[in-house]
């Protein structure tokens, strides 16, 4: 017996080992797909940020996707975040994918792909079917070359993040008769599509809600028809959901305590995140929730201590909280924990 644990232990020993630079989403998504769980796809933008995602996905075992935003790259270099990501798979041996989220050019994909990057994202939803093809089938010739995967769209999601900016009026839901063909024609290796999710942590006017008795706006439920007849269309294969934050009102609350101003601020209920985690979708989007869990800390902290000026001072506990959020997510909402190997 005792043999036999040795044994186990020296296995996982190697099998971390292993891991010293980032993966692709390809067995992630296997594993994720037959085993009715998602993976979470964490937007980074600087080292704490990095650091308590890959904490908590560490504690957990979890597998990560870990996303770079073209804002995020303008803002903090695309050596910065490569390095960054590299550091923490060296850290914490886990099975990582560094992915570029919403690529709107095949140049910034193709920058991506020759700079480290093992998982793209060429976002042309907003183009006329065809023209989308046509870009995308570009983006995933190339990376397919390079040994990279490719995320692409169908459906257009509203909302406001980074580069994505998209009306309520302009957004549209997945037409599953697309899919196939739109697979097929491109080669894409998972795809992204628009079921009611939304970008930003304003995802719902108050007019497309309803209010629960404590007054609180509770948003339309995801479109599970749209979800499930686009599984049916392309059995076993990965599906994405963005712009999937839940938007914790207790951090929207800190935030409004503490000199913010936040109203109506309301996410994606969770249970609704479970529920297309255990179905066909493999890959969920979070990144407003960090954003918000980050701020609020940092807004009661200075509320708390208007003295302190070291940025090591409020960003230890801003880290903090990151860490426990995404331990939340991979435990009660992706369901991902004690996944990675």
């Amino acid at each position: 017996m005792i043999h036999r644990e040795r044994e186990q232990k020296f296995v996982r020993e190697m099998i971390v080992m292993a891991y010293t630079k980032p993966v692709t989403t390809t067995e992630m998504f296997k594993k994720a797909y037959n085993g009715g769980y998602a993976i979470g796809a964490f937007n980074v933008n600087n080292m704490e940020i990095v650091q308590g995602i890959t904490e908590a996905a560490k504690e957990l075992e979890a597998p990560l996707i870990l996303q770079v935003s073209k804002g995020a790259r303008a803002y903090a270099n695309h050596t910065y975040l490569v390095k960054l990501v590299e550091a923490a798979i060296i850290e914490t041996g886990l099975p990582i994918t560094l992915h570029l989220d919403h690529g709107d050019s095949f140049e910034l994909c193709k920058s991506c792909i020759d700079g480290g990057f093992t998982s793209v994202m060429i976002d042309k939803s907003g183009l006329p079917f065809d023209e989308n093809i046509k870009i995308t089938k570009q983006v995933v010739e190339y990376a397919h070359d390079h040994g990279v995967v490719v995320e692409a769209e169908l459906g257009t999601l509203s909302g406001i993040e980074d580069e994505v900016n998209v009306s309520a009026e302009a957004a549209s839901y997945t037409r599953p008769e697309e899919v196939e063909e739109f697979v097929q024609r491109t080669g894409c290796d998972s795809l992204a599509i628009a079921i009611g999710t939304s970008h930003g942590a304003y995802k719902f006017t108050a007019a497309q809600c309803t209010r629960n008795e404590k007054g609180e706006l509770v948003p339309p439920p995801l479109r599970f028809d749209v979800l499930e007849e686009v599984s049916k269309r392309l059995p076993g294969f990965p599906i994405v959901l963005h712009g999937s934050s839940s938007v914790p009102q207790q951090f929207v609350k800190m935030v409004n305590e503490n000199g913010g101003k936040m109203p109506d601020a309301v996410g994606i209920p969770e249970e609704q995140l479970r529920k297309a985690a255990k179905l066909a979708v493999c890959k969920i989007n979070i990144d407003s929730d960090l954003r918000l869990a980050m701020t609020g800390t940092i807004r009661k902290y200075f509320a708390e201590h208007p003295d302190h000026f070291d940025p090591r001072q409020y960003l230890t506990p801003a880290r903090a909280a990151i860490k426990e959020l995404v331990k939340h997510k991979i435990t009660d909402v992706l369901g991902c924990d004690h996944k990675a190997f």
